[in-house]
């Protein structure tokens, strides 16, 4: 009786197995009281029973589990109702080993019959193997309403990601007919101005606006093909080194900023919208350092990888107090804008207190999607 209350624990990854295995102890304990009647039960003369179990008490439950435990892609509902059948033969022929007589002295009543407990153990077997089956129907509507569910939710995602793309074409356009057309506009200008300037001074002007122009007109451009293509799009080719920083660090010693470069590794290919990135990122870095602490230190630390490149600006404590008007100038977006800016090419952004200072950081891919020219 041990080895199928033992063998109930492993109902759900086999559940057959419980169930032929109680099968088989129900008639191994009938075909033994055929044989040789009075090995497990004894009626004694006053027609009492010195043994009071005919079936497996498990039955009900390796029926049970026969039925609702279904293993994926298995077997039909007939096949595993074979082990509940072969279960029911020998309960259904106890009166061969159970008198009547010593039944009614077990039940104490004269109405006490074998073919009423017959019908009760068939009734609570097949009762639990009914069960079984509205629980393994059950489970699986419930499987299919849940899949039905993370449908809806993944088409409801691609739509939200369709709509997210016909917006950022939307943009994409919008840029380029309104801003592109005014930049090249100034550009032109620019460029007019340069010619028919009388002095060396203005014509220097008008020179270093129609640079500006140019530029702001390639990122311009790098931004309307990212909006076009989005995130999912193949890497552009590389098209050549990052910017040079010393530049910005010489700037920066001119105006009495000490500032300090370190690089690291070799400096790898990428496409020119991460290269102006970084620079915008040292440049507006070395600007915060020169408006909010005055008299600190600067350390740049520029890490080449193969696969793009991280930008470090530490400086320390400030030695004085800052400029009012000049801390007071500016926006106060700019961190913002370059967290923006550089999530929008795929790299991340840190800004915040230092333990001596303030660190700004980022981490910047090689390469971007960016839409043909």
């Amino acid at each position: 009786m041990l080895v199928p209350a033992l063998a109930l624990a492993f109902r759900r990854r086999a559940p057959m197995t419980v169930a032929w295995l109680t099968a088989g102890l129900a008639a191994l304990y009938w075909l033994t009281e055929m044989a040789a009647p009075g090995t497990l039960l004894r009626v004694h003369a006053d027609h009492s029973l010195s043994a009071a179990v005919w079936w497996p008490p498990t039955a009900p439950l390796a029926a049970y589990a026969a039925m609702a435990f279904p293993r994926e892609g298995g077997r039909p509902v007939w096949v595993r109702g074979l082990p509940v059948a072969a279960l029911l033969v020998p309960i259904g022929c106890l009166d061969d080993v159970l008198p009547d007589a010593a039944m009614r002295r077990f039940a104490a009543a004269e109405t006490g019959t074998v073919n009423a407990l017959v019908f009760r153990s068939v009734a609570v077997v097949l009762g639990a193997a009914l069960l079984g089956m509205y629980a393994a129907a059950r489970r699986r509507v419930v499987q299919g309403l849940t899949e039905r569910a993370e449908r809806a939710e993944r088409e409801r995602h691609l739509l939200a990601e369709r709509a997210r793309a016909e917006e950022r074409a939307r943009l994409a356009a919008e840029m380029h007919d309104v801003v592109a057309h005014r930049v090249t506009l100034m550009v032109l200008q620019a460029g007019a101005l340069r010619v028919r300037a009388p002095d060396e001074r203005t014509r220097a002007a008008a020179e270093e606006l129609r640079g500006a122009g140019c530029q702001a007109l390639d990122e311009l451009r790098d931004v309307i093909g990212l909006l076009r293509r989005g995130p999912g799009a193949p890497p552009a080719a590389a098209h050549g080194p990052l910017p040079d920083l010393s530049a910005l660090v010489a700037e920066s010693a001119s105006v009495g900023v000490p500032v300090e470069l370190a690089e690291h590794g070799e400096p790898p290919s990428t496409s020119p919208a991460v290269g102006r990135t970084a620079y915008r990122v040292v440049q507006e870095a070395l600007t915060n350092a020169r408006k909010h602490a005055p008299g600190a230190a600067v350390r740049v630390d520029v890490r080449y990888r193969t696969d793009g490149v991280t930008l470090t600006v530490r400086n320390t404590a400030p030695s004085g107090e800052p400029d009012a008007d000049l801390a007071a100038s500016g926006s106060g977006t700019g961190l913002a804008g370059l967290r923006e800016r550089v999530e929008l090419i795929g790299g991340t952004f840190e800004a915040g207190p230092d333990q001596e200072g303030f660190r700004v950081e980022a981490s910047l891919p090689a390469y971007l999607p960016v839409g043909a020219p």
